[in-house]
């Protein structure tokens, strides 16, 4: 059989392209190396898949395209993508800031595009290695370790190279330098950070504002064995390279240095580990404290001590010694260079009945939900054009 559309991946993106082409009357097949589909729905949000974020906007992404994702986002919203789910009553709540996750589990967007899918008559061969694709007389001839496939068009929904223990790879990347594309360097983003010395603050989770490169984020940071994670770092990661600094502030709403002279003056009796308590976890203030050689009554401090703490604490620069890899990142920076694809229809502007969409192309999204919307949107804006 020839197909109108072929889809190499089954991931999110993967299956709302084919979902909206099959909807368009449109004979599609998704090919997938992987034996399931939807393997990064599957563990999104803990289990119970961050789907959308209401809030979304080209703001929060990354590239190097910045307006590239304006059209997508607008062709298909987040309400959109909500009203799906009230349309087959699958339960879901707002977690905070626009977050929206379902009230089951991943599960059940999983079944509902991939039920959707086949009653439209979307054909599937999971569990199967592309080993070469080749375009010829406007046709592309995809050969897998079992079949010989011919499509009219292909869009590639492999994704980037985060997570490879869910399979991902850089196959996309492959594929579109065989048809003459660009790559913007694939690097780990939304991924926790390097530290030296740190391990005996695994565990401790606060409250701070994190800087780098003039973007800054206000989430729990958390230590770990390693370095740190939690929500901040996670999204300033997306902005790091390595050799830069981040500059963290772990009590944002106090400029501790003018708290601490008043201190001095009304409490002069009190031990500042005491003090630094009421604000932060006992165990990061005795860390800090005797690094510091601070473990003392305020009143036997200088001011010049106070104002190195207070720079400590509200504007503690460091730089990370690297990232924790692809295999922790949860999404990939970089990819398919969107200036050589039409931010409209997502067509290859190098090979014609190309298309490209998700995390293969150079968009990266903020965490809480904005990756998987550009999934539905840049798959559903290619599903619309086949």
């Amino acid at each position: 059989m020839i197909y109108n559309t072929l889809i190499i991946g089954a991931g999110a993106s993967g299956l709302f392209c084919a979902m909206t082409a099959a909807s368009n009357g449109k004979k599609v097949l998704v090919v997938d190396h992987n034996d399931e589909a939807g393997a990064k729905i599957r563990i999104s949000g803990g289990g119970r898949c961050n789907f959308t974020n209401i809030y979304a906007t080209f703001e929060n992404y990354v590239s190097s395209n910045p307006r590239f994702c304006i059209s997508a986002l607008k062709q298909f919203t987040p309400k959109d993508f909500i009203k799906l789910l009230d349309d087959a009553k699958i339960p879901y709540h707002e977690k905070k800031l626009g977050q929206m996750f379902c009230d089951k589990s991943s599960e059940d967007i999983i079944d509902l595009l991939k039920n959707r899918c086949l009653s439209l008559g979307v054909v599937f061969d999971l569990g199967s290695e592309v080993m070469s694709v080749e375009e010829a007389d406007g046709a592309f001839l995809l050969k897998t370790n079992k079949a010989r496939y011919t499509s009219e068009k292909l869009v590639v929904a492999t994704g980037g190279m985060s997570l490879p223990k869910l399979g991902a790879t850089d196959f996309s990347y492959k594929l579109a330098r065989q048809f003459k594309h660009k790559i913007i360097e694939p690097k780990q983003a939304l991924v926790p950070l390097l530290l030296d010395d740190c391990a005996g603050l695994s565990g401790l989770s606060v409250d701070a504002e994190v800087k780098c490169n003039k973007k800054s984020f206000r989430e729990n940071i958390l230590f770990t064995h390693v370095g740190l994670s939690g929500p901040a770092i996670l999204q300033i990661s997306s902005y790091w390279d390595r050799g830069d600094f981040i500059e963290i502030n772990m009590l944002p709403n106090l400029d501790l240095f003018a708290e601490l002279k008043l201190l001095k003056q009304s409490s002069p009796n009190k031990k500042l580990t005491n003090i630094l308590s009421s604000y932060l976890p006992k165990r990061l203030v005795e860390y800090i404290c005797s690094e510091m050689k601070l473990d003392k009554n305020i009143s036997e401090l200088k001011d010049k001590e106070l104002q190195k703490l207070g720079d400590r604490l509200n504007h503690w620069r460091i730089v990370p010694k690297g990232t924790q890899g692809f295999n922790y990142a949860e999404v990939t920076k970089g990819g398919v260079d969107t200036k050589e694809v039409s931010s409209k229809t997502m067509e290859s502007q190098k090979q014609a009945g190309l298309y490209f969409v998700g995390e293969a192309l150079d968009v990266t999204g903020h965490l809480g939900g904005f990756n998987l919307q550009w999934a539905w949107s840049s798959g559903y804006v290619a599903g619309l054009n086949q």
